[in-house]
């Protein structure tokens, strides 16, 4: 049964990604619709583009003011549409027979922190990441450019509930851990062997009591106490490296 589903894609805009290792990525994903691609001469003489694909020469100048401020374009600006959605019950069929930890977002919405997390997940091999569809950044230029090309390789989860998520994951098996900085034991501790999903919240605000509610079991990074609490993106690489050297 397919639960769980993505409803926040725009409708009529298409984000426009930026830099070698997004562009790239978006093109060789074929499950990307590419539009249409502008570039410096040389840098798309340096591609093997698809023929019916668009393209537009421009210079460094004009690629500028399709970006952000000082985003570092590499002379490459491609239009792109959004990824189908993707069903939670599907990617949790096919992790049934491996030990990929799965990754979930409690309202963690900066872009870079969230294309950072797309990139440690691709690293570590998780079998997905699973966010709140209205309280998670949309597919945007920035996030490709923060993932490094992350984007099109990890499964991505949006859910209308969080907690009905997580009650459809622990259905599925995994051992569900929230990262909490209060919590009393350490994730080594928790962690186990069992298959997990590691559950992190937005920086600040931390996990939502809601959120803890449908946890197993709350754990700490052992950080030092000189330093109050680390980026939601580098508490997940070090939680997936955890997971992954068990």
């Amino acid at each position: 049964m397919k639960r769980g589903n993505r409803t926040g894609k725009a409708k009529g805009t298409f984000p426009r990604f930026y830099g070698r290792h997004a562009v790239i990525a978006a093109l060789a994903n074929p499950n990307r619709v590419v539009r249409k691609i502008w570039g410096t001469r040389d840098a798309l003489n340096a591609l093997d583009l698809p023929p019916v694909l668009p393209i537009v020469y421009a210079d460094v100048a004009d690629l500028g003011r399709m970006v952000p401020a000082d985003a570092p374009h590499q002379g490459i600006v491609a239009e792109v549409e959004p990824l189908d959605d993707v069903w939670l019950g599907d990617v949790l069929e096919t992790g049934q027979d491996d030990n990929r930890p799965v990754l979930v977002l409690d309202q963690v919405t900066d872009p870079h922190n969230v294309g950072a997390i797309l990139r440690s997940a691709a690293a570590f091999d998780a079998l997905c990441i699973v966010t709140q569809d209205r309280h998670a950044p949309p597919e945007s230029g920035v996030l490709a450019r923060s993932a490094s090309g992350a984007l099109e390789i990890v499964p991505w989860v949006r859910v209308v509930n969080l907690a009905r998520a997580l009650d459809e994951i622990a259905e599925a098996g995994y051992w569900r851990i929230g990262l909490d900085g209060e919590a009393e034991q350490t994730l080594g501790e928790a962690i186990g062997t069992s298959r997990v999903a590691l559950v992190l919240g937005a920086e600040g605000e931390g996990l939502r009591h809601n959120s803890m509610a449908h946890c197993d079991i709350l754990a700490k990074l052992p950080i030092s106490p000189r330093m109050e609490s680390l980026n939601v993106s580098n508490a997940a690489a070090i939680a997936l490296y955890a997971a992954a050297s068990r």
